[in-house]
């Protein structure tokens, strides 16, 4: 049968663009990728950032460039071996799409003596005991993402980040049934000061690594570490017994207890550069990850209280690095220019910090580097 698409994602197709640097009507520069193909085929595991990469210097620009391209009249999906087409007209760039031919299906679907051969026993039959056409099925067709999903996914509800006198303030496990010193999946625990009771379901953290300010030194949040998950079975003060219905870690004494969030983060981002500037530093790196690079997920020292929302893109500047003038013995050391060194996403932000998804890396990535609008 042919496959079925779901329409979603309605702004897709508008992250594709061009060439250097044109003005639309609404006066807005728009800068392209000198070095763009005429056309691109889609690839299998491509993401729409990446190919906006290929046309377009800043992906966040799509919007103003769909504007332009009413030709297509389904722009709401791109999936694999679909070709986009760039061209220029009037000084405006025009995109098109070609899907590959689909499989047909309208030509009869023979069983072949083979198939009784090889142990084929259940046919559709008419009522008259005949067998009938057998179907013809072909795999579903995804579109693809704005952004790798699965680098983000284990981050967009757990761990969290919060303040130290929150957690500190939160209820803890006192103690386990028949005195175990251990608990995991199926266990009863025993949790003091639990005084929320409405909700349906409990997350248990561990206090995780701290963050503090590039420049100031000041503590900005502390990572609350999943350990399981659990439902509350029963209230009797001082203390509430929960049932662990699923963990990642043994839950220890003095692990921590919250309400779990009630709706998981969106996965469905619009990027764009934030409205002011923010100048901040990579803090952190997740994942047991030494380096940075590609799809690294990374911890800036900037977050919602400095305006940051989820798709906001910064650029990446790695420090220039101080030399010695050896043309001139009695001169100072001089400083290189900072480099950019690549772009991330955010797409969890928290009061004074936030994790971002490195997009784009053109040279190595380091803790400390910091991160602007551009």
């Amino acid at each position: 049968m042919k496959n079925i698409r779901f329409l979603v994602h309605h702004f897709l197709l508008g992250l594709l663009l061009n060439t250097s640097i044109f003005t639309t009507s609404q006066a807005d520069e728009i800068a392209l990728n000198p070095t763009h193909p005429e056309k691109y085929t889609v690839l299998k595991g491509d993401t729409l950032w990446d190919i906006s990469g290929k046309f377009l210097q800043n992906p966040w620009q799509w919007k103003v460039l769909w504007e332009n391209n009413p030709q297509i009249k389904n722009p709401h999906l791109i999936y694999p071996n679909d070709t986009i087409y760039f061209q220029l007209v009037d000084g405006k760039p025009q995109l098109s799409l070609s899907r590959p031919q689909e499989l047909r299906t309208d030509k009869p679907c023979i069983l072949k003596p083979s198939d009784y051969e090889k142990g084929r026993e259940t046919f559709l039959l008419d009522k008259n005991n005949k067998v009938l056409p057998c179907a013809r099925e072909s795999d579903l067709e995804k579109p693809i993402h704005l952004i790798p999903h699965d680098k983000i996914a284990a981050f967009l509800t757990s761990p969290k980040v919060v303040s130290e006198k929150e957690l500190e303030n939160s209820p803890y496990v006192i103690g386990f049934q028949e005195g175990h010193l251990l608990a995991g999946a199926g266990d009863k625990i025993y949790v003091k000061n639990l005084s929320d009771t409405t909700a349906k379901t409990y997350t248990i953290y561990r206090t995780g690594e701290t963050y503090h300010a590039a420049d100031t030194n000041e503590l900005l949040g502390v990572e609350a570490q999943y350990i399981a998950s659990a439902r509350l079975q029963n209230l009797a003060e001082p203390t509430a017994t929960l049932i662990i219905t699923k963990g990642t870690h043994e839950i220890r004494i003095g692990d921590r207890i919250m309400p779990s969030p009630e709706t998981e983060n969106t996965l469905n981002f619009f990027p764009k550069p934030p409205e002011k500037m923010i100048d901040g530093h990579i803090i952190g790196v997740k994942g047991n990850m030494q380096l940075i690079g590609l799809y690294s997920v990374v911890v800036i020292d900037k977050g919602s209280a400095e305006g940051l929302i989820a798709g906001h893109e910064l650029t990446i500047y790695q420090k220039g690095k101080m030399v010695v003038d050896s043309v001139k013995d009695d001169s100072d050391d001089v400083k290189l220019p900072d480099e950019m060194a690549g772009k991330i996403m955010v797409f969890r932000p928290f009061e004074h910090l936030s994790y971002a998804l490195v997009m784009e890396a053109k040279h190595d990535i380091h803790r400390l580097d910091e991160v602007k609008t551009q």
